[in-house]
């Protein structure tokens, strides 16, 4: 596979490579200067399955650079992107702390020439490429939901590399497929027909910020990549071993999950096996979106104790 970072084609979007360098800001009586790098990430990476070789990506990604400490990379879930994650930029806990985040293939303002090869496995090449790309050797990893899947793949492969993982909710068994599922029981051969329709069941959904997460859904994700990322978390829930994988990781593990779902029936298991567990309070699937202070405080004081 073959990266490069493209230049700077247009300083006044998201979509070219920009260098932000902002002027100190006031948070929590702190002050400090923010810089952050936007960039699109050419990639060639070979998709999964028989003639799928050298499939273009251009992944749109934010970057915080710094040589003292290793970064953090965070991996979005299903119909999130990067932005999830930009306020680690302003708190004071995480100053100087180098970061990445960027948007999955078919998600947000990253691009990908087969959406239709788009599935679990492909991600996390995707997100492999990425980190070669970038120079990006060891790091600490968070990902939430679709990206802790992801994570935990890249993880099992290339344990060396990940120095702890923060997962938030991601799949783990069969019961966290509560969207992904729905490509079977709620099928359709109409991509657009299928993401409006679970758009909407989402917004009428019993959870904590699912109609928030709803409200952009169809403008984070392209449709045509939604089944094969669907059907591949769902097969690799059912018959990925997962549990077993994530156990058998050889570093620091953080468990977070909404309040609203602390009926898994897996936690005794994580914590039998050595996971740390951080219960969101207020909060369901989405603890960025439902209470993001809390959850940045829990993932600061995990670094602070594993460094």
């Amino acid at each position: 596979m073959v990266g490069e970072v493209l230049p700077d084609r247009d300083a006044g979007r998201l979509g070219g490579r920009r260098d932000w360098s902002w002027s100190p800001s006031a948070v929590s009586g702190a002050l400090f200067v923010v810089e952050l790098t936007s960039e699109k990430v050419c990639l060639r990476v070979d998709g999964v399955g028989a003639g799928r070789v050298g499939v273009g990506v251009e992944v749109a990604a934010i970057r915080r650079g710094g040589e003292q400490h290793a970064p953090i990379v965070f991996l979005h879930g299903f119909g999130s992107t990067k932005e999830d994650y930009a306020d680690l930029a302003y708190r004071p806990e995480f100053a100087g702390r180098p970061f990445l985040a960027y948007d999955a293939p078919g998600c947000g303002d990253s691009a990908c020439d087969d959406l239709a090869g788009m599935s679990i496995p492909f991600l996390v090449k995707t997100a492999r490429a990425v980190l070669d790309s970038l120079g990006i050797r060891r790091f600490h990893l968070v990902g939430h939901s679709m990206g802790g899947l992801t994570g935990l793949l890249l993880a099992h492969e290339e344990p060396g590399r990940v120095l702890s993982f923060v997962d938030i909710e991601g799949n783990l068994a069969p019961e966290d497929c509560f969207l992904s599922r729905q490509i079977l029981t709620h099928a359709t051969d109409d991509p657009e027909t299928f993401l409006a329709d679970l758009t909407q069941r989402a917004r009428q959904a019993p959870s904590l910020a699912s109609a928030l997460y709803a409200s952009s859904l169809r403008h984070k994700v392209r449709p045509g990549a939604v089944r094969g990322i669907f059907e591949s978390m769902v097969g690799l829930s059912d018959h990925g071993d997962l549990m077993k994988k994530f156990l058998s990781l050889p570093f620091p593990r953080m468990f977070m999950y909404g309040e609203q779902n602390a009926s898994l029936s897996y936690l005794g298991e994580l914590t039998s096996g050595g996971v740390e567990l951080a219960e969101i309070p207020h909060s369901g699937h989405w603890p960025m979106y439902s209470n993001p202070v809390t959850m940045w405080d829990l993932i600061a004081d995990f670094h602070a104790r594993i460094s």
